[in-house]
């Protein structure tokens, strides 16, 4: 990895400027556009957030009555806040100020349980902590703290992030369940496909997760001696290889459900009815 020019050379540091590291003028030697990929990670992760941020604020066309579609940002509804018929688990909290997103109640663990995630970390430490941003490319850090110091010491909860996290999977199937319904009684349509196919990926991301690889088998000395615990901890850890790519999936799946729950109750779109 390069390191910064002689002028830098009083600064005192532990990762690339450290006293002892060549002295390299250029940033990089690198000839190939290494910065794509930090960018268009940047790019992908910022424009999930943005979308997933306005649309927790807006309040607006995320249920849909007639078949009980709730958009997962707003699940669960726990306020007096919610529209009618969306608080599958009643409204333990009164009318709540613009300011806080209905779905506050979970919405900050799950915050933090992808922003904890290992390949998050990987992701966006390259991207926005630029550190570094590619290989063989000197990040702006003078020191290297690792995951000691506010705000990467946070990484420290991503078990119990994953805890809540299972938790609101199952409130997510539970609200999917619900959504067979038509006003005639039970139904189907685009909709119920949308939320099932939404649920299953963020299973399988959760599950995939490298905490719960290492709940199901992490601690355990002999396997012979727990064949079950065995058994779930190899199929973990085939699906925790797919984990980059549920890890992108879900965003997408996120954003594509909320979409289609908001065209849906905006009467935007009708949805695509296939028994009652």
């Amino acid at each position: 990895m390069s390191a910064p020019a002689g002028n830098d050379a009083g600064r005192a540091g532990t990762g690339v400027h450290a006293p002892t590291r060549a002295r390299i003028a250029e940033r990089t030697l690198r000839t190939d556009r290494w910065w794509l990929q930090p960018l268009l990670t940047s790019l992908g992760l910022a424009t999930f957030v943005v979308y997933a941020t306005i649309r927790s604020f807006v309040r607006t066309a995320y249920w849909v009555p007639d078949y009980h579609y709730l958009t997962p940002f707003y699940s669960p509804c726990l306020s007096d806040s919610c529209v009618a018929g969306s608080t599958h688990f009643g409204t333990p909290f009164g009318e709540l100020p613009g300011i806080i997103p209905l779905g506050f109640v979970v919405l900050p663990f799950l915050l933090g349980f992808r922003l904890t995630c290992y390949y998050y970390r990987k992701a966006y430490y390259r991207s926005v902590w630029m550190s570094p941003p590619a290989c063989a490319v000197a990040e702006p850090h003078a020191k290297y703290t690792g995951e000691t110091k506010l705000p990467l010491i946070i990484q420290n909860a991503h078990r119990y992030f994953f805890y809540v996290a299972l938790l609101v999977s199952l409130i997510n199937t539970y609200d999917s369940i619900l959504a067979f319904h038509s006003p005639q009684g039970f139904g189907f349509g685009l909709g119920n496909i949308v939320l099932l196919a939404n649920v299953i990926l963020l299973w399988a991301y959760t599950l995939s997760c490298h905490s719960c690889r290492h709940v199901t088998g992490g601690r355990l000395k002999h396997f012979s001696k727990h064949p079950v615990r065995y058994w779930i901890w190899t199929k973990v850890s085939k699906l925790n290889t797919r984990h980059m790519a549920l890890a992108w999936t879900t965003l997408g799946t996120l954003t594509l459900t909320d979409l289609y729950v908001m065209l849906v109750a905006s009467g935007a779109i009708s949805d695509l009815r296939f028994i009652n």
